[in-house]
């Protein structure tokens, strides 16, 4: 229920939009939304012609390169198998408005989204130590306050070791020495821009994170916690999430 509620939102800013430029930012984690999506894209007949997904963040290898498309960990791939080919063509955005963050034109994607005024919404998962898209806390708590860890840019950085233990289990069954030590991430000013953000937890591991990014002080160690400054966001959670008790 989880992915057709998610599907469901874009669908719906879409709609009501009525032709007018729509602006998604958009995760890969969760991804269970995108075949539902292009499916209802498809039955309603749905234009996209004036519809902007900007995917939130990417990994990267070498020097700071983007991770090649036919990778099973890259996020242009997923999206490209997931969304783009299964969409209609004379339905789908162009290609040109399929946008992922690249390194050296870091500046480029946030002049974008100024330009364009507030994103219509994000749509994000949360990681393991409580990251959205590539935003990872801080190793050094004195680093950053809520404001200036509010207002950090796109950029390129390391992947926590929680994200690559975390993201190597899953994905990669475990081989971490395989997982991509860099990535490239929109920055928290540009996900706090949105006018509405939704977050969506879906897995038992994200029981913990879920209480302490809800429920305990704003803080830049967690930075799904910022949302709760947010004029318009919302957690939206499984049913077995809400029920799992552990004190």
């Amino acid at each position: 229920a989880i992915y057709e509620e998610m599907a469901w939102t874009m669908v719906d800013i879409i709609q009501k939009a009525r032709g007018k430029r729509v602006v998604i930012i958009c995760p890969v984690g969760p991804i269970g939304q995108y075949p539902v999506f292009a499916r209802m894209v498809n039955k309603l007949h749905l234009p996209l012609h004036n519809t902007y997904f900007i995917n939130m963040d990417e990994y990267l290898i070498g020097q700071d390169q983007m991770i090649s498309p036919d990778h099973p960990l890259s996020f242009q791939g997923i999206m490209d198998k997931l969304v783009y080919r299964q969409i209609s063509p004379d339905l789908c955005m162009p290609p040109e408005q399929r946008i992922f963050p690249l390194p050296g034109k870091e500046t480029d994607i946030d002049q974008l989204i100024a330009d364009f005024g507030p994103p219509d919404c994000c749509l994000t998962g949360v990681g393991i130590n409580g990251h959205i898209a590539f935003n990872e806390p801080p190793e050094d708590e004195t680093q950053h306050t809520v404001a200036t860890f509010a207002e950090l840019p796109t950029r390129c950085l390391d992947l926590s070791r929680e994200t690559i233990i975390n993201n190597g289990a899953n994905k990669l069954h475990g081989a971490i020495d395989l997982m991509p030590r860099r990535c490239i991430t929109l920055g928290m000013k540009q996900l706090l821009a949105c006018k509405t953000i939704k977050i969506y937890l879906y897995c038992g591991w994200q029981w913990g994170i879920m209480r302490k990014i809800a429920l305990e002080p704003s803080t830049p160690l967690a930075p799904a916690s910022l949302l709760q400054n947010h004029p318009d966001s919302e957690m939206v959670i499984t049913k077995a999430l809400y029920e799992q008790t552990l004190f």
